[in-house]
This record gives structure tokens, C-alpha cells and sequence, in this order.
């Protein structure tokens, strides 16, 4: 089945340098949820900057379904949800969360 995208591709600006890739879900891509969770690994693969975005309401199931995950350009992730990037050079082992009452991310793990 092929997804269908809440921002299509000539709708994407770039509003960051170029930092490679990410991993994000459905909920994110498809259903236009905001970010509500996001943390940065160890890279996967070569250009991956190693960041991964939840929105929250992923349950496990749904998680550890890959085909609810896509890889995406960093820039691509800001532009449905522009409050990542002031935490994008966060580094490595970085988890955050989204405060509700200002949209803000605060660090609740870092390595």
C-alpha cells in the first residue's frame, strides 16, 4: 500500500543545513501528529544522523511493525514539526520529550 504523505515533497522547504538521515513513524508522516518523542542513537546506516521521532501514541505493536517507520531527511521531519530543531545537535543517547503546556522539548535522558 502506498502512503499517503500529509506534506507532499513540493511542499518541503529547507529550513535546516543538511544533517542526513532519520527515522520516523506513520503517525508523524501519514497522520500529522506532532512530535512528542525523539531521541538520537548510534547511526544505523551511513548518513544517518542517528535521530528517530515518535509522536506518542505508538504502542509497541505498532512499533516494532517496520512498516510503519520510514527513513526521511532530517530536514523533511522539520518541516511537520519545526520545534526539533533547536534540539537537532543534541548528542547521541539525547532522548526528549514535548512539555504540553509550551511545545517545548525537555531532556529526559542524555548520555
Amino acid at each position: 500500500m502506498e502512503k499517503k504523505y500529509k506534506i507532499t515533497g513540493d511542499k518541503i522547504r529547507q529550513l535546516i543545513n543538511p544533517m542526513g538521515g532519520c527515522m520516523a513513524t506513520d503517525k508523524i508522516t501519514v497522520e500529522g501528529k506532532l512530535i512528542d518523542f525523539m531521541y538520537r542513537m548510534e547511526p544505523d546506516f551511513e548518513h544517518d544522523s542517528g535521530w528517530r521521532f515518535l509522536s506518542g501514541t505508538e504502542d509497541q505493536e505498532y512499533v516494532d511493525n517496520a512498516d510503519n517507520w520510514a527513513i526521511y531527511d532530517v530536514n523533511t521531519i522539520a518541516n511537520y514539526d519545526p520545534a526539533i530543531i533547536d534540539y537537532l545537535n543534541s548528542p547521541i543517547g539525547t532522548e526528549l520529550e514535548r512539555i504540553r503546556e509550551n511545545g517545548k522539548f525537555r531532556v529526559i535522558s542524555s548520555e
